[in-house]
């Protein structure tokens, strides 16, 4: 990571309304970086915390899929709320795939998508592959969805396919993709969110300290992003970020609170995000450390 390029940017881009269209002024603006620069510094361009989040979990799917497009894509792997493979029904059979993904991110803008579909033979055990297919494909239907309160201005969509053509991905679905994206999601959204933070509070004059704490987090994320995402101690040492992103909070909402009302008001509305995923975290955290003690 190139921290210079962090440490002096100071402007930042517009929200625009198109995904696609923004995320492509993004990708022109920073030219070629890594996901985690990415992540990085293109969060810090953005305008909103949502749109940060964005720019993250589009650099975790580049650690996913390194052949990825330059442009915005999105993983379709949950129905009706589960990520369990026995859960799915989406399947995929001779290079066609035919189901429903609920609550894809930006999935009604994206350029390309990733599907999780059951593959296994009849009577076997639930077996995950994953496929690329692209919106515009024969069989492949989007439907936004009504946005939410949480990061409005990032939309979420159905991807329902019919009989479409795709391309398969090497390896198993569920071990080498989508069981693997739950980490590189929460290292790269925390490194987002972190860098935007770092952003604003170069914009509001915060107290010294606390902008050299977050730049501190954002070593700490470089670190646990160069571990493999089913490293138990990269689990442990992710756990320890986020402890310490935990340790900041008050000081982030003081900080929020005495500046402009603007960044105070989108940080309240969208900081939860940051806790989605904190269930499956803990109990990672629990396995890593339990393995690690053995």
């Amino acid at each position: 990571m190139p921290w210079q390029t962090l440490l002096n940017r100071r402007e930042r881009l517009p929200a625009n309304p198109d995904l696609a269209e923004g995320f492509a002024t993004l990708l022109h603006q920073l030219g070629s970086v890594s996901p985690f620069e990415l992540a990085v510094a293109g969060a810090r361009l953005m305008a909103t915390p949502g749109l940060a989040f964005l720019v993250g979990y589009q650099a975790a799917l580049r650690m996913l899929w390194p052949s990825a497009p330059p442009s915005l894509g999105a993983l379709c792997a949950t129905e009706q709320r589960s990520l369990r493979p026995a859960d799915m029904q989406t399947r995929l059979s001779d290079l066609r795939l035919s189901g429903r993904k609920d609550f894809v991110t930006a999935g009604d803008a994206a350029d390309w998508l990733l599907i999780a579909a059951r593959s296994e033979a009849p009577g076997e055990d639930p077996r995950l592959s994953l496929a690329v297919v692209y919106p515009g494909e024969p069989g492949v239907r989007l439907e936004k969805l009504p946005a939410i309160a949480l990061m409005p201005d990032v939309s979420h969509g159905r991807v329902f396919l019919d009989n479409v053509l795709c391309e398969l991905l090497a390896g198993d679905g569920w071990d080498a993709y989508v069981k693997p994206f739950r980490t590189l999601e929460d290292i790269y959204v925390l490194s987002a969110l972190t860098a935007w933070l770092y952003g604003v509070g170069q914009d509001s004059d915060w107290p010294q300290a606390l902008l050299l704490r977050l730049l501190a987090l954002l070593a700490g994320c470089a670190e646990v992003s160069r571990q493999p995402p089913n490293n138990p101690a990269g689990h442990v040492l992710l756990g320890g970020l986020f402890a310490q992103f935990e340790g900041l909070k008050a000081e982030i909402d003081q900080a929020m609170a005495d500046g402009p009302p603007l960044w105070a008001a989108m940080w309240q509305r969208d900081r939860a995000v940051i806790d989605l995923a904190a269930g499956a975290r803990g109990k990672r955290l629990a396995k890593a450390l339990g393995s690690s003690l053995d």
